[in-house]
């Protein structure tokens, strides 16, 4: 299963209806939990999503919005006693915030939360199942956008394995060994099966416009990204390093997106749906996100895309 759930979608004030950030993009096995804003704990809870669902969590920056619900996510870690360890991605140069909300009061520290700064553009961690790719932002203090990238693969094709007399365990053979000696010819994987391409998911928060979150949305299947302000207070995104909605839907264009799921909404606006109308006049495919939504991650390319919950 591979789906995205929102667990708040306010930027630095939050209001009756907006839970400060929160992220969990569930990949397959893998639970990736984004940027644990103030209330993460309760917000999974309501979401009907445990913390030994988690086995990363990428935080992009130090601003409370996006960080302040990390100590009782660390601590619920032990005391849920998750036996695997979690890492725990974050700019090198936030490491003494990090120290304090890691150890934010006193609990005992039972689970492996293993800590990863980065402090360059690049891959932070190869996988499998997938790579995390970081790369440095346009904002104030020092913010990576992240990207979950799936190498690409193969799809066997049934029809074709059975008329070559490939069944069975000699199933998995052939795709570990790429080719197959099958009733005295050889099968090669490529004879079977058709180019499977990787998935990716892209997560793009606080920034001005910049060509870091265009290369990080690049053909992104999900592109998660910061729409805090309206054209109207265009003059107010520049100045504190923000996206307006435009933006946002310019940067999925730009960069062949599928699906862009806008949030980080400011208090100015009750509305959302202001919004969803100018990053939708932008691109065709968005999704103004609500707390506690749950989206299905779009199939991969050549199928129908899923519809959102």
């Amino acid at each position: 299963m591979r789906e995205l759930i929102v667990l708040g979608t306010a930027s630095q004030v939050p209001t009756r209806r907006r839970n400060h950030n929160g992220y969990v993009l569930l990949w397959d096995g893998a639970g990736i939990l984004f940027d644990p804003g103030e209330g993460t704990q309760r917000q999974m809870l309501l979401a009907g999503v445990p913390v030994s669902a988690l086995t990363r969590i990428c935080v992009t920056h130090l601003h409370g919005d996006h960080c302040l619900g990390l100590p009782g996510v660390v601590q619920r870690l032990s005391l849920d006693g998750v036996a695997h360890p979690v890492d725990l991605h974050f700019p090198a140069s936030g490491q003494r915030y990090v120290d304090h909300l890691v150890h934010a009061s006193v609990f005992t520290e039972l689970a492996e939360v293993r800590q990863r700064p980065v402090d360059r553009d690049g891959v932070v961690d190869a996988g499998p199942p997938f790579a995390v790719v970081a790369r440095r932002l346009d904002h104030e203090p020092d913010t990576y956008g992240w990207r979950i990238e799936e190498p690409p693969g193969r799809t066997m094709l049934p029809e074709r394995l059975a008329a070559l007399g490939v069944h069975g365990p000699a199933v998995a053979e052939l795709q570990r060994a790429g080719s197959l000696r099958v009733g005295g010819r050889t099968v090669d994987l490529h004879d079977v099966s058709v180019e499977r391409p990787g998935q990716v998911a892209a997560f793009v928060m606080d920034t001005r416009l910049c060509d870091a979150a265009v290369s990080l949305a690049a053909d992104a299947d999900l592109l998660v990204c910061e729409a805090t302000f309206s054209s109207a207070d265009a003059d107010l995104a520049t100045r504190y390093r923000h996206l307006t909605a435009g933006q946002a839907g310019t940067i999925a264009a730009e960069a062949g997106a599928r699906r862009l799921v806008i949030t980080h909404f400011s208090q100015r606006y009750p509305d959302e749906r202001v919004l969803l109308d100018e990053a939708s006049a932008a691109f065709p495919d968005v999704v103004a996100a609500t707390d506690l939504l749950r989206m299905p991650f779009p199939p991969r390319r050549g199928q129908r895309h899923a519809a959102a919950t």
